[in-house]
C-alpha cells in the first residue's frame, strides 16, 4: 500500500508491497505524490516492477551453477571440459553472490579477475556458460532474475586466429623426443593428426569397425558439429592404422586427459612448447590445399560446413604458391 506523509514543506510518497523492495519519492505537492504512488502500484500490478527480492535472497549464483552442472552439462558432448570450467566459476567469489544482489558489476569483476590469470578466449568460454545458466534459470527454471548480467558487460576481445604451422624440423623434434617409455599411442596419433586433420576427440572416437581398409576411409560418428563424416585416408594414414595393435574396440583406448598430459610432456622435451596438438589440424588442412584439393574436397575431410571457418584453418606457405606460379609461367 502507498503512504503519503507531509515532511516540512514537501510530501513524501512511499509504496510497499510484499516481496518487493520499498520505493519512495518526495514531491512539492500532495497531488503529485498521490499520482506517482498510483503509477507505482499499477506498475507492480502489471508485473513491470523490479523483481521480487524475497525469492532471490535465498539463492546464490552457486545454486544455479550446481543445478546447471547436474542437469545440463551431462548431456553435452564437451561435458568434461565444461565441468572443469564450472569448477572455476564455483571457486570464484561470484558463486557466493545472492541472486538478489546480482548485477553486471558481478560479472565484470569475474571477467577482470580471470583476465589477470588466463587468456581472453578462456574467459569468453567461461562467461558463455554463465550466460547460458542465467538464461535457463530465467526462461525455464522460474527464477525471476531481473536481467542476464553477462549480456550487459563487454566480453574480452576474440583471440586472433592462430597461423602456426609445423616448421621444417618440428615434426622431427617431436618424433626424436619420443622415448621407449613414452605413451605408445603418441607417435601414431601425431601421424594421423597430420595426415587426416582430425581433432583429438575424433581420433580417440575411432573404432576398428569404422575403418574400411578396402575403401581407404574411416567413419567418424562423433564430431564437434554433430554431423558424422567419412574421411578418405592417405597411404601413410592407412599404413599407420595397419601398424597398430588391435587390443580394444577403439583404435586409441585412452582418455583425452591422458593424451593432453602426454602431449604436454612431449612438446616440452622436444622444445616446441608453443606448438599445440590442435595446430596439427591446421597443418593438415593447409597441406590438403597445397596438394591441389578443392575447397569441397578439403571440407569433406575436415568437416567444416562454413567456408569462412575453413579459411581460418588454411595457412598456405608463400613459397609453395610461388612454385605453382613458376610452373604456370613456364607452361
Amino acid at each position: 500500500m502507498a503512504s503519503i506523509r507531509k515532511r516540512g514543506s514537501s510530501w513524501q510518497a512511499q509504496v510497499r508491497r510484499e516481496g518487493y523492495s520499498p520505493v519512495s519519492k518526495t514531491f512539492a505537492s500532495k497531488a503529485d505524490a498521490q499520482a506517482w504512488a498510483r503509477d507505482q502500484e499499477r506498475t507492480i500490478d502489471r508485473a513491470e516492477s523490479p523483481t521480487p527480492t524475497r525469492e532471490l535472497k535465498g539463492l546464490t549464483v552457486a545454486d544455479l551453477l550446481c543445478r546447471y552442472r547436474d542437469i545440463v552439462t551431462p548431456s553435452k558432448r564437451g561435458a568434461e571440459p565444461e565441468r572443469y570450467r564450472l569448477g572455476t566459476l564455483l571457486a570464484h567469489q561470484i558463486a557466493k553472490v545472492p541472486l538478489s544482489k546480482l548485477s553486471p558489476a558481478s560479472a565484470a569483476k569475474y571477467r577482470d579477475d580471470r583476465l589477470a590469470l588466463v587468456q581472453p578466449g578462456t574467459v569468453r568460454r567461461e562467461l558463455a556458460i554463465l550466460q547460458h545458466c542465467f538464461a535457463l534459470a530465467k526462461r525455464e527454471w522460474g527464477i525471476p532474475l531481473p536481467c542476464n548480467p553477462v549480456l550487459e558487460i563487454k566480453l574480452p576481445d576474440t583471440a586472433k586466429a592462430r597461423s602456426r604451422r609445423l616448421a621444417q624440423d618440428d615434426l622431427t623434434k617431436l618424433l626424436d623426443a619420443l622415448k621407449s617409455n613414452t605413451a605408445w599411442y603418441l607417435r601414431p596419433l601425431i601421424s594421423l593428426a597430420v595426415e587426416t586433420g582430425m581433432r583429438r576427440g575424433e581420433l580417440l572416437s575411432i573404432r576398428w569397425q569404422d575403418v574400411n581398409r578396402k575403401a581407404r576411409t574411416v567413419s567418424i560418428l562423433k564430431t564437434k558439429n554433430g554431423h558424422p563424416r567419412t574421411i578418405p585416408l592417405t597411404p601413410k594414414a592407412l599404413e599407420t592404422l595397419s601398424g597398430l595393435p588391435w587390443t580394444s574396440e577403439y583404435v586409441f583406448p585412452v582418455s583425452p586427459n591422458a593424451v593432453r598430459l602426454a602431449w604436454e610432456r612431449l612438446r616440452k622435451r622436444a622444445g616446441v612448447q608453443e606448438l599445440r596438438l590442435h595446430d596439427l589440424r591446421h597443418e593438415a588442412v593447409s597441406r590438403f590445399f597445397e596438394m591441389g584439393l578443392t575447397t569441397p574436397e578439403v571440407a569433406l575431410i575436415s568437416g567444416h560446413r562454413d567456408p569462412r571457418m575453413l579459411s581460418r584453418y588454411t595457412h598456405l606457405r608463400p613459397e609453395k604458391v610461388a612454385e605453382k606460379l613458376a610452373k604456370a609461367t613456364i607452361g
